[in-house]
């Protein structure tokens, strides 16, 4: 059959290992999240959207906020690093950074939990007092959550640099499996605090779980030229993303002054689009990221060029098909999946309504995805935090605009518009690096 189409079967031998590894990675990672999702699904169909609810979301911003921005900013720095370290060295870097983290993380953690009754406070400006008082007990449980999810992100940034993706979903599967099921034990004997509690054992379970892959045991050696080198990269990165990542925060500041529910719809569209994200990262963005360092590091700047336009293209398509079967068979679908018992169809419109919204989240925050791994595999790790901040400024008059104006249908569209220029501008200075490269490199 082959025979008949040429371009065929040399298309399928040469990227046969790419579809398959790419295929796999996407349904372990899909596994993966649907089963974190189910805890937002399993607890809004068991308490309903109002008080408790919003309550918990609410209190998930900053952990939510430290996996984006740390656990993000690690794996984008350690990656390209981990990758050209092996045996001995690999080890012992590993473990610096892992120990470092956890120092860094418990501390933070500490001064966010005595400091909480004051943060909280400012964060749900809309909340009634006992209200807040939930938030602040929820929160103080989740943020022990924060140590284990600094750990975690070193873990996996040291096992993709040597490409283990299938087995970091596998484990990362395992341990939201087993938080689930915990879940589902203890939100009807313990109420809402369970909830918290699950995601803390999940993130728990993930760090046990992956703590053997580093090897023997090594002692901290915090002044290595890696760490300084990790540091000299890490930092702009942190500091950028701190400020553009609050995002987050801002939408649950503007979401706890809408009518009761609507900051539990916010919160269940954007997990939705994370986890979508999270999926394509993972299958697409995360696996290039080696082999675009490997490409920097030899030069090879148009095989750089080519490689990255590819994973666009791809993902623009899997992305516009998903939004398109959204619109048609979006509404239908929800009803099936939350229409039922405290979750009204009145409850599932308003869902949809705020997905089509936030589209521009899940297209252009995947390109957004791949287009700041390029920079990052390049050791660049200022221009795309540059221009995230200056990105966010103006999307933050975009979202506070949206919401005085629609309230939070207005906020969604206003993240949509800002998604999608953030990923404009950093496509064009993409393309303006590579092209002075490969002209320095033709020189």
């Amino acid at each position: 059959m082959l025979n008949h189409f040429p371009r065929i079967g040399p298309f399928l031998k040469k990227y046969s290992s790419f579809i398959s590894r790419t295929s796999v990675l996407a349904v372990l990672a899909a596994v993966n999240l649907l089963v974190a999702f189910l805890y937002q699904w399993y607890i809004a169909l068991v308490n309903g959207p109002g008080r408790e609810t919003d309550a918990l979301f609410a209190g998930m911003v900053v952990p939510t906020l430290v996996l984006a921005v740390v656990g993000g900013s690690l794996t984008f720095v350690l990656i390209p690093m981990l990758s050209t370290r092996s045996g001995a060295d690999f080890s012992g870097d590993s473990w610096n950074f892992f120990q470092l983290m956890g120092v860094v993380f418990s501390v933070f953690s500490l001064v966010l939990f005595l400091t909480s009754p004051v943060w909280v406070a400012w964060t749900v400006p809309g909340f009634d007092p006992p209200t807040v008082a939930l938030t602040v007990g929820l929160v103080r449980i989740q943020l022990f959550g924060i140590v284990f999810t600094g750990l975690t992100g070193v873990l996996h940034a040291a096992n993709l640099a040597r490409r283990r993706f299938i087995f970091v979903e596998l484990v990362s599967i395992g341990g939201n499996v087993l938080g689930f099921l915990f879940l589902i034990w203890a939100l009807p004997r313990y109420g809402i605090k369970a909830a918290a509690w699950a995601m803390v054992v999940r993130m728990m379970l993930q760090t046990v779980f992956l703590i053997p892959t580093l090897g023997p045991y090594r002692r901290p050696n915090w002044k290595t030229p890696s760490v300084k080198t990790a540091w000299a990269r890490l930092r702009p990165l942190l500091a950028g993303t701190s400020y553009y990542r609050t995002d987050q925060l801002v939408d649950r500041i503007l979401a706890s002054l809408a009518p009761r529910g609507f900051l539990t719809f916010l919160h269940l569209s954007q997990q939705f689009y994370n986890s979508g994200n999270m999926i394509l990262s993972k299958a697409i963005s995360t696996p290039t990221v080696p082999v675009l360092a490997n490409f920097a590091c030899q030069e090879k700047w148009k095989e750089f060029r080519a490689y990255v336009i590819k994973r666009l293209i791809l993902l623009s398509a899997i992305t516009g098909f998903c939004f398109c079967l959204l619109v048609v068979l979006g509404k239908p679908s929800l009803s099936l999946v939350f229409a039922h018992r405290q979750f009204s169809q009145d409850n599932v419109r308003d869902l949809w309504v705020l997905l089509v919204a936030l589209g521009g989240v899940l297209i252009a925050g995947s390109l957004g995805q791949i287009l700041s791994s390029s920079f990052y595999a390049q050791g660049n790790t200022k221009t795309p935090t540059r221009i995230g901040m200056i990105g966010f400024t103006f999307g933050l008059g975009l979202k506070i605009g949206g919401f005085f104006i629609k309230g939070v249908l207005g906020l969604a569209i206003g993240t949509s518009i800002y998604q999608f220029l953030v990923a404009v501008v950093l496509y064009i200075y993409l393309k303006k690096e590579i092209a002075r490269k490969m002209t320095a490199a033709s020189r």
